[in-house]
């Protein structure tokens, strides 16, 4: 005890010499930020190349236009679901459109099936153009539900999609092109906060979806480093599908498929390209406390699917050298060490510092996260949105944006102390939970 009360003072007189305030910051600098920043300037980089790219890029007619299944997983939309059945069907893609509502739980779900056989009913469609809904009548869960539509559906194309998720008249188009090069089995399309207006916390995850899910995969896809397909939103090679397997049981099933593919990458030598003219717009949770029990799930998951289920897959003879380097960057490192890193600099640094040095060294941090999402979000204003007034309302939430990224920072430990002592993705609202025990493999 009196060595280490004997070393508290000798550093305390350290910190008091006229060196002290230097010494004081190279000693608490957060030095997480030297991943963050180059992780910020990849992107940056990559949606700059993409930019000059997309201005001197010839527009090409593309008569190609094979037949595409688009599947939609219901669960309690409701009336909402008519929103999406009627985005894709007054899609402008020229081929045979195949939409297949998946009702699942049909049997105590009787509000969403009334509404797609309404809707069926009601919207007579043009002859290239068919709806097929599947109705199941007992609860199978989502992954359920996507391979009942993979085995229903006859697309060359399927295009995965959320009940409570519409889009832009051009989207399918714009999702099939890419597919014209055999080397792509996946494309990741993009996704916007349709209720932003709602509340504070859409507005926060309005900006959060144009910076971390619109841009960031616009600069990773340049480099072929998309980290994830949305389940959301997603485009797949039916074939390439089938061969894998098709979706598996757990939760978290887009990033499990992504990885899995991702695992034929080096083999294959293949590509997910990221389409942003393909825009989905889709409901976010409107209150602090939906919000946080979402990120629960979502970063729980995460814990499960790196961790525990594709530890196999951190190798570079299945991925290549720069997917593993960013998997172990962008996946271990930002998800799962990152979050543990920054909840216990700031313990420390309560005890630890001063009042003083504390409040400043927090101000400083938060000014160098402050200057990285805004130079993110001019980068976006500059080069990547297609509606540049809407996003422009969003301006007034960049001093907000940091608190709550570090906010949720804090809540991903909470997230993953529950999947770690409790397997939370087994509480997941995704499926029943005899499906998640019964697939309980690791």
């Amino acid at each position: 005890m009196n060595a280490l009360i004997e070393h508290w003072m000798t550093w305390i007189a350290e910190i008091q010499g006229p060196n002290g305030h230097w010494r004081l910051f190279l000693m608490v600098f957060p030095y997480f930020l030297l991943l963050e920043v180059p992780l910020n300037l990849l992107v940056l980089l990559g949606t700059l190349r993409w930019f000059a790219r997309k201005r001197t890029e010839v527009p090409q007619h593309q008569p190609w236009a094979p037949r595409v299944s688009c599947i939609i997983t219901c669960y309690s939309e409701g009336r909402d679901v008519e929103l999406t059945l009627r985005s894709l069907a007054e899609q402008t893609y020229p081929g045979m459109l195949e939409i297949i509502p998946i009702i699942d739980g049909a049997s105590g779900n009787r509000a969403t099936l009334e509404a797609v056989r309404r809707f069926q009913a009601s919207h007579p469609l043009p002859a290239n153009r068919v709806i097929r809904p599947l109705a199941k009548w007992q609860r199978g869960g989502r992954v359920s539900s996507l391979n009942a539509g993979l085995a229903f559906s006859t697309g060359e194309i399927l295009i995965n999609v959320d009940g409570d998720t519409s889009f832009d008249n051009d989207m399918v188009g714009n999702m099939v092109r890419h597919f014209n090069d055999p080397k792509v089995p996946a494309v990741a399309g993009s996704l916007r906060v349709r209720n932003v207006r709602q509340s504070l916390v859409t507005r926060i995850q309005a900006l959060e979806y144009l910076l971390s899910i619109h841009m960031s995969k616009i600069g990773l896809a340049e480099w072929n480093l998309v980290n994830n397909v949305s389940g959301a939103f997603g485009a797949f090679r039916r074939s390439f599908l089938v061969q894998i397997g098709g979706w598996d049981t757990h939760t978290a099933e887009d990033l499990d498929l992504t990885l899995r593919i991702k695992s034929y990458f080096r083999r294959y030598r293949l590509r997910i390209p990221f389409e942003p003219r393909a825009i989905g717009h889709t409901d976010a949770p409107a209150t602090w406390r939906g919000f946080l029990q979402q990120r629960l799930r979502w970063d729980g998951d995460l814990f499960f699917v790196y961790a525990r289920k594709h530890r196999h897959t951190f190798n570079p003879r299945l991925v290549g050298w720069p997917n593993f380097i960013m998997l172990l960057v962008s996946g271990l490192f930002f998800q799962l060490v990152l979050p543990l890193i920054i909840v216990g600099y700031t313990l420390v640094g309560l005890v630890v510092l001063p009042t003083a040095a504390f409040v400043f060294f927090s101000l400083l941090i938060y000014a160098l996260y402050l200057a990285m999402t805004v130079l993110l979000y001019v980068g976006m204003m500059l080069m990547v949105s297609e509606r540049p007034r809407q996003d422009l309302r969003l301006a007034w939430i960049l001093p907000i944006y940091p608190l709550a990224m570090y906010a949720l920072r804090c809540w991903n430990v909470c997230a993953l102390l529950n999947e770690l002592l409790r397997r939370g993705h087994e509480e997941s609202s995704m499926a029943p939970w005899w499906v998640l025990k019964r697939a309980n493999r690791f």
